[in-house]
C-alpha cells in the first residue's frame, strides 16, 4: 500500500478516536430528583411486565 494510503488511514482512525474522546469528555450526568427516578423505575417495571406478557 502506498504511503499516502497509510496517511489517509491514520488520519481517519485519529479523527474517529479523537471524536470519541471528545464525546466522552463533554458527556454530563443528568441531575434527576428522587421523584423522577421513581417514575423511571416504575415505567421500566411496567415495560418489563408488558414484554414478559407478550412473549
Amino acid at each position: 500500500m502506498p504511503w499516502y494510503a497509510w496517511l489517509i488511514l491514520l488520519v481517519a482512525i485519529g479523527s474517529i478516536v479523537g471524536g470519541l474522546m471528545m464525546l466522552r469528555d463533554t458527556a454530563k450526568k443528568v441531575p434527576l430528583t428522587e421523584e423522577q427516578k421513581l417514575k423511571i423505575r416504575e415505567r421500566n417495571a411496567e415495560m418489563d411486565a408488558k414484554e414478559a406478557r407478550d412473549r
